[in-house]
């Protein structure tokens, strides 16, 4: 077995896409200016919100289930090293092959290797996570392997050579009029009077795939959770793709990080009715695919499982910071964060946008590499109420902005602001200065450099007539 956890806690460089060209701010301008993404988001965001309150509310012991979630996330953590050694040797025994990848460079290495040795040249996809985060899509198409997104959202994607901008919904900034025309436009054989009525665009996505299904022998998966008990592995999704990828062709590879081992199968109960109801605002997933190593005569006759790490050593090894690998990729902290819905995920420059990505993205490439990141919110906690799992993002957020690195005249400013509230007669002062100065006339419009970072995106609250002392004193 090669194990990561016990090597030193420094996030690798290599790792994949999780950290755009743009600062998160330079990037939120230039989707704010676009009204039709905002009403993407706004539309889509609003619709999936209401689904799923409806369906939590149906649960007298949702906050029971969340604390549960949260207490065997918390236990996992403590015990991963213990947990994948058990999870490589079901697996094993069941007849898969186990691998270990440090990063995304060796994870795609060790893909495309399988692949090869297959003698395919195309591979068929389920839904992964892991796959972007890793850049594999690109991996493969460099060393001539293509592979075909098998997931509606992840196909419009892929077809429109764009990014994804949601964990549960990648191509939740497109509307169907412009997933019409994507499909005319990319997809070959479509009928050219398609419209954009959910019903036949799916259609057309699913003649589009049939023959692929068919005629692909290599699939590629990622895992929603890894079971250390059994070894089984399971995916969990709406479409039916998934189960197509999982039982047709005769090899699967299957990466998957290694936070998403869970002790037993019994484990299942509670992230089985927290994560569908948290995502997508159903009662249950409509597939659940379940599988172990490999079955004689039913189902892919070689199984390959990759444990990724690619920085999640260097999360666990921070004790406030670890939070984030609870995290069961459900998305409903970024269908309820209203920076995201106006913002977009395109602006996180990661493929874990919203507030989830805000702290793991962050943390998985060392937090100076994503430094505006931990910023992109208002720490409303609104994602702390969302969390089927409890993260309190809020408080890793504020975590990583003490681990920035602060320009010297903040950290001056700091300390002089410090010394002042710390000395009574000092602090009076400046009350009464700030007062009668008002800012030099500056009131409402923000302060001038070095200061003006402070207040780009806010304006300065108007002083009191009166501070509280002052009116304490009267009385």
């Amino acid at each position: 077995m090669k194990t990561f956890l016990g090597t030193p806690a420094v996030a690798p460089r290599g790792v994949g896409f999780l950290r755009g060209d743009e600062t998160f701010p330079r990037a939120a301008r230039k989707a704010l200016a676009d009204p039709q993404l905002r009403r993407n988001l706004g539309h889509a965001t609003t619709t999936i919100r209401e689904k799923s309150g409806a369906v939590i509310a149906e649960l007298p012991d949702w906050q029971e289930l969340r604390e549960a979630g949260r207490a065997l996330k918390a236990a996992t953590m403590s015990n991963l090293v213990e947990l994948l050694e058990q999870l490589e040797t079901a697996v094993t025994k069941a007849g898969g092959t186990v691998h270990w990848a440090a990063d995304a460079h060796e994870a795609n290495r060790i893909v495309t290797d399988l692949v090869r040795a297959t003698g395919e040249r195309r591979v068929i996809k389920v839904k992964s996570m892991a796959t972007m985060e890793i850049g594999l899509n690109e991996a493969l198409e460099s060393a001539g392997i293509t592979p075909v997104e098998t997931d509606l959202a992840e196909l419009i994607v892929q077809l429109g050579h764009d990014k994804p901008s949601h964990i549960l919904v990648p191509a939740i900034h497109r509307n169907r009029s412009e997933i019409r025309e994507l499909f005319l436009r990319e997809m070959p054989g479509v009928d050219p009077s398609l419209t954009d009525d959910p019903a036949a665009l799916a259609a057309a996505a699913r003649r589009h795939l049939r023959e692929t299904f068919l005629r692909t022998k290599v699939a590629v998966s990622g895992a929603n959770f890894g079971i250390a008990e059994t070894g089984t592995l399971a995916v969990v999704e709406s479409e039916g793709n998934g189960r197509m990828c999982l039982t047709l062709p005769e090899t699967l590879i299957t990466v998957m990080g290694i936070e998403k081992v869970v002790p037993t199968w019994r484990d299942l109960e509670v992230f089985l009715q927290l994560l569908p109801r948290a995502s997508t605002g159903e009662r249950m997933n409509p597939y659940t695919s379940m599988w172990t190593g490999v079955t004689p005569g039913d189902g892919p006759q070689e199984f390959h499982l990759v444990l990724l790490d690619n920085g999640r050593s260097a999360v666990l090894a921070d004790e406030v910071g670890r939070q984030a690998l609870h995290c069961i990729r459900c998305s409903a902290c970024l269908n309820v964060c209203p920076v995201y819905e106006r913002a977009g995920g395109h602006a996180y420059g990661s493929v874990y946008p919203g507030p989830i990505g805000a702290v793991l993205s962050p943390q998985l490439t060392g937090v100076a590499d994503n430094a505006s990141l931990p910023y992109a919110s208002s720490l409303c906690g609104a994602c702390f109420d969302a969390c089927p799992v409890k993260i309190d993002i809020p408080t890793l957020l504020v975590h990583l902005r003490d681990a920035v690195p602060h320009p010297m005249a903040e950290k001056v400013v700091m300390a002089a602001a410090a010394r002042t509230m710390s000395r009574p007669r000092l602090y009076r002062a400046a009350q009464r200065a700030a007062r009668l100065s008002r800012f030099a006339g500056r009131r409402g419009r923000g302060l001038p450099p070095p200061l003006s970072g402070w207040t780009s995106s806010r304006d300065i609250p108007a002083p009191p007539p009166q501070t509280f002392r002052e009116w304490w004193a009267e009385r």
